[in-house]
């Protein structure tokens, strides 16, 4: 892995608010170098000097930092990008030593065009975007790729499937699921139940009424028959007969 120097200006405190605004505006970010038995130090540096040596470099490039009169050789552990621009306002860099091993993150590289999305009509689905291993840190590779060239429908890729250097130790499980080619399930629509209800209900008002039921009703609620509607019109206003008393 290619060496990169990098020159930094060291800063006391973490500094006010105006002064990083200040810092920021002249195209420049806050730091901290920390680690290796030794008290951590506030630095600055460009944005564009730094995301130049990563593009060179890689992700884990291995940076000396030129910081008043001294190297630091380090890696960048985090950086800490704005929430809406994505600019970086903030790089941590952990010293590291060229002849002990350290821990670090690899990005998984996909390379080929799987048989399964071609010919299929599958979809590569990622479960992994990125390795776990352990290296010394000019071994530590810039990316580990993931050949998808031979993958069928239904097939996959596991970490064990993985090629790495020699000398690189991986970290994930073997059994850890990097990538498969899966199905495009496509969405079948399904008549809502409510309009299933509406039907039935207007099915319902659609039939006929009951004879039975029709007519009018006395005071009680009760059906009157048609018999005692049909009463003759002269028997109404009749007075009832008279019985003669005896003498």
């Amino acid at each position: 892995m290619e060496e990169i120097k990098l020159s930094v200006e060291a800063k006391e405190g973490k500094g006010t608010k105006k002064a990083l605004s200040a810092l920021r505006s002249s195209s420049k970010i806050p730091g901290v170098i920390y680690g290796g038995n030794k008290p951590p130090i506030n630095v600055a540096l460009s944005e564009k000097d730094l995301m130049a040596a990563r593009r060179k470099g890689g992700v884990n490039a291995i940076l000396h930092l030129q910081v008043g009169g001294k190297s630091e050789t380090v890696i960048v552990k985090e950086l800490q990008r704005h929430p809406v621009t994505d600019r970086l306002v903030h790089a941590d860099f952990q010293r590291i030593s060229l002849t002990q091993k350290i821990e670090a993150k690899v990005p998984l590289h996909i390379i080929g065009e799987a048989p399964g999305v071609k010919n299929s009509g599958g979809l590569l689905q990622y479960e992994l975007r990125e390795l776990r291993i352990r290296a010394l840190p000019a071994n530590i590779p810039q990316s580990v790729e993931v050949d998808v060239s031979h993958l069928e429908l239904h097939q996959h890729l596991q970490v064990k499937d993985l090629k790495v250097p020699e000398g690189v130790e991986i970290l994930d499980a073997a059994e850890h699921m990097v990538v498969h080619v899966t199905i495009v399930k496509e969405e079948v629509a399904e008549v809502a139940p409510a309009a299933a209800a509406a039907e039935g209900a207007e099915a319902a008002t659609a039939e006929p009424e009951v004879a039975s039921t029709k007519g009018k009703k006395d005071e009680e609620g009760k059906v009157i028959p048609k018999e005692a509607k049909a009463a003759p019109a002269a028997e109404k206003g009749k007075e009832p007969a008279k019985k003669e008393e005896k003498k």
